[in-house]
């Protein structure tokens, strides 16, 4: 049973977190000090319950929380070896841990251990950080909140920030928080709703004071030129460039895309001060680690041409690594033979792009932590804004910055991170992804790593089966009608905008009227050919221009059939079509091959289970040309294998992943039976 002190702490954390006013995802942390009854010795304990390492306020539950002894924590400061030597009490964090489970001690254990209060709560609200980071932000406190609010400068998390603190609240009985200079606020209370009161206050205070006595254009004017877009053409222009950009990003690792055309971001990228600003880079820790020292901005104005856009982030790109490589060179402590020194450079490329009139592009090695660096970049910008309006920006300094973001702690949260699955960073366009063969392969990719664009010509059944996958980071649903260049062109520029690009093109699409040649019409054929045969053609050139502009290589897969080289009976036009496809594949592979694209084939035999084709009147033809019952067609298949068994959309989706995983790099214009053995249909 949850301990009501912990459960209390729960509720204020998720209240606190569920607002992005008060903090950032899963920046801050927050703790509350009680007894329990140790199940040694029977008798109470003081412990303390605090958020742990990695969790996030607004969802926390108890696994997320650390469980201290705070006697135990206390008597750190008795073996506290100074600021040289700080990192080493993380690890005695865990000496002072109470019972099994929880989550892993943070850096700022220390700040709610020490400190003389029953319940604290540290955040990372933009108003706060505003006055963080602004030149005069000690007066500004002072004039702002009088003595109830104390200035901290700014010191790097850890133990003896948690003295300081201790001390300052000591010396300020008056307090009910403090200003943590460059970087958030803490605030504390004799009880849960007191602290949670004390936080609101300080959060809501520091942004009623920006409002009222903020300058009205904190930014400056409006650059003439650098205005925002029309929508429609905002969100071409973004779709256009954003494969460029990815594979300018992507250098040193393959990485995910999310954009936003917010207003907030377009407001500041028209301004006169957003290159200068962004040039000073974020300050609070949790921002810039997430979204590196500093953006990659464009200096052309919007109404420039996409050929002058991308060539100019090709030259920035090149200047924006020689930046980095000079910032980490400039800070970095050279390895000794202990082995202590910085860790390697992680990479030199940025993860936030700003396009002005376009919008903002943000990377991370997967959808999520692409959108979360997008979301801290916003409120970096709401951080510059406030601490405009009131002063100037004056963020922490590099070598502060680099201090944090090159941390052997942060290292080591780094290196304690999970190894990533095999199609981790890649971004899959399945057709016909909404039932059968299509569903199973989306299924599979999403479960190996990739995100996923569930393409079908029906609509809501694509939005159905991508929310079967999980949210928006990992699938999506869109429409398309493969027969329809204009439809395709839409459907690959929304992967494009929602992932940043596209790997992975799986030409899934398809349908099938069984007939001999004399009841045959040219209607039947004319539409098989043109979703299957003109469909995967029009899909491939589409997608091919986008792998192409990314320059990271790429897999186009056809879904094709053994029917593509075994003349089964009344199938005229299907197979011909499947044939089509089938030589595709040679095609392409040879044309692409010089990009890095890879195309192969993949040849089912008849799948019954879960088809959408054989659902809808095919499965009932087959089975009268066979002469069984509809029901028994799946079975009837497997009997005419080598191996007796049935061929299911699982099977034709575990071709898939290996063809597209890190296994076959090396194979192209391949095709591979998936058809149990059918002698007929052995490729030559």
């Amino acid at each position: 049973m949850t301990n009501p002190t912990a459960a209390a702490l729960i509720a204020r954390s998720n209240r606190l977190g569920a607002d992005p006013k008060n903090t950032n995802y899963a920046g801050g942390n927050t703790s509350a000090k009680g007894t329990d009854t140790d199940p040694v010795t029977g008798e109470p304990v003081e412990l303390l319950w605090v958020k742990g390492s990695g969790g996030d306020l607004g969802t926390l539950t108890e696994q997320g929380l650390a469980v201290l002894r705070l006697d135990r924590l206390r008597a750190l400061q008795g073996v506290y070896p100074g600021v040289d030597r700080e990192d080493e009490m993380v690890a005695a964090f865990d000496y002072c841990l109470h019972g099994k489970g929880g989550a892993a001690p943070s850096i700022d254990t220390a700040m709610h251990g020490l400190v003389d209060a029953a319940h604290v709560d540290h955040l990372h609200p933009d108003s706060g950080i505003a006055i963080a980071t602004a030149a005069d932000g000690e007066a500004l406190t002072a004039r702002i909140f009088g003595g109830k609010v104390a200035w901290v400068p700014w010191r790097r998390p850890g133990f003896q920030l948690g003295l300081d603190i201790a001390r300052i609240k000591a010396d300020n009985p008056d307090a009910v928080g403090c200003i943590l200079g460059g970087h958030g606020i803490t605030a504390w209370g004799d009880t849960s709703e007191e602290a949670e009161a004390n936080s609101l206050w300080i959060i809501e205070t520091a942004a009623a004071y920006i409002a009222e006595h903020g300058a009205p254009a904190p930014f400056g004017g409006i650059r003439a030129g650098f205005e925002a877009l029309p929508e429609t053409d905002r969100h071409a222009r973004a779709a256009a460039l954003a494969p460029t950009i990815r594979g300018l990003v992507s250098t040193d690792h393959p990485m995910v895309g999310h954009y936003t055309d917010a207003p907030v971001v377009l407001d500041f990228l028209a301004a006169e001060k957003a290159p200068a600003l962004a040039a000073l880079g974020t300050s609070c820790p949790d921002h810039f680690l997430r979204t590196k020292v500093k953006p990659l901005i464009l200096d052309l104005p919007a109404t420039a041409t996409v050929e002058e856009q991308r060539a100019r982030l090709t030259e920035l790109h090149q200047e924006y690594r020689a930046d980095y490589q000079a910032y980490y060179d400039a800070h970095a402590v050279p390895s000794t033979g202990s082995g202590t020194g910085s860790p390697a450079m992680r990479g030199a490329d940025p993860l936030i792009v700003l396009i002005p009139g376009i919008g903002m592009f943000s990377y991370g090695k997967d959808k999520q932590t692409a959108r979360v660096a997008g979301e801290f970049y916003v409120n970096a910008i709401n951080v510059m804004r406030g601490a405009e309006a009131v002063s100037t920006y004056s963020p922490i300094s590099d070598a502060e910055k680099f201090r944090i973001e090159y941390w052997a702690l942060e290292e080591a949260k780094l290196q304690r991170m999970p190894k990533p699955r095999s199609h981790q960073g890649r971004i899959a366009f399945v057709t016909g992804a909404a039932s059968g063969i299509g569903k199973a392969i989306a299924t599979r990719l999403a479960a190996e790593g990739a995100c996923v664009v569930i393409a079908d010509l029906d609509l809501d059944k694509a939005r159905a089966a991508a929310a079967e996958l999980g949210d928006a980071d990992v699938a999506i649903g869109v429409a398309v009608n493969v027969a329809d260049a204009a439809a395709v062109q839409a459907a690959l520029d929304e992967a494009v905008l929602a992932f940043g690009g596209v790997d992975l093109v799986v030409n899934n699409a398809g349908l099938s009227l069984s007939k001999p040649l004399l009841e045959t019409t040219e209607a039947d054929w004319d539409l098989q050919h043109d979703v299957m045969a003109k469909g995967s053609f029009l899909v491939s050139k589409a997608a091919a221009r986008i792998l192409i502009d990314q320059r990271l290589g790429g897999d186009i897969v056809y879904i094709s059939s053994k029917n593509s080289v075994f003349a089964g009976p009344n199938n005229i036009a299907y197979s011909a079509t499947k044939a089509d496809q089938a030589h595709q594949v040679r095609l392409l592979a040879v044309e692409l091959g010089e990009h890095g694209i890879r195309v192969n084939g993949i040849n089912p035999d008849g799948v019954v289970r879960g088809s959408g084709i054989f659902a809808s009147g095919w499965g009932a033809n087959r089975a009268a040309t066979y002469g069984v019952k509809e029901e028994d067609l799946g079975q009837y298949y497997a009997n005419r294998t080598i191996l007796k068994r049935e061929v299911v959309p699982e099977n034709v989706a575990d071709a898939v992943s290996v063809l597209t995983g890190p296994d076959l790099t090396r194979t192209t214009g391949l095709h591979i039976p998936v058809d149990s053995g059918v002698a007929a249909a052995f490729l030559r």
